[in-house]
């Protein structure tokens, strides 16, 4: 049901595994055997954020942030609220933020600069999809897994009005879904 809504998968399960993967790889030699907090962004990150981790084998503190940028709509407002903060000081600390997208960078660059005012070690981007034709901020990930066109994508995690988070690739929504 969910996948008639969808135009076409873009990234398929297989690929998006292959690239999970050596995304660890590159965080592995960026950081070697040191402890890391990784910092999930709620909600659309957290397939990916379980299956990065666990191709780590650091020591990994999971911490979990929820913000907002987007209410129900497809565009983002441009005002982001932290809905839910990490638990843990991050002062001297390895951190990754693990996002989902960068689309705008509205998120990434609130979230970036009040990260950094707690001053930890190192602070990277770890971001599953990049959508650079969207963005007016002046922020890139640190490890990107793929660069994508500007369509609106759903699926391992990401969603529309709370859906389709479920679906196992990352497929093109139909605009008369979304345009409704």
């Amino acid at each position: 049901m969910m996948r008639e809504d969808l135009d076409r998968i873009l990234i398929t399960k297989e690929r998006i595994a292959e690239r999970v993967k050596s995304l660890a790889a590159e965080i592995k030699k960026d950081f070697g055997d040191e402890d890391l907090i990784m910092v999930c962004i709620l909600r659309g990150s957290c397939y990916f954020f379980a299956d990065l981790t666990k191709e780590l084998d650091n020591f990994v503190t999971l911490e979990f942030m929820s913000v907002t940028s987007y209410g129900s709509g497809t565009t983002s407002s441009g005002e982001v609220r932290i809905i839910n903060d990490i638990s843990c000081p991050i002062e001297g600390k390895n951190v990754i933020v693990v996002e989902d997208i960068i689309d705008t960078g509205f998120t990434l660059s609130y979230l970036k600069r009040i990260l950094t005012e707690r001053r930890p070690k190192a602070l990277k981007i770890c971001a599953l999809l990049d959508k650079p034709s969207r963005r007016e901020t002046s922020i890139d990930g640190d490890y990107v897994g793929f660069v994508i066109p500007n369509e609106f994508v759903v699926g391992y995690g990401l969603d529309y009005a709370q859906k389709y988070r479920n679906i196992p690739e990352i497929g093109i929504l139909k605009k008369d879904v979304y345009s409704k």
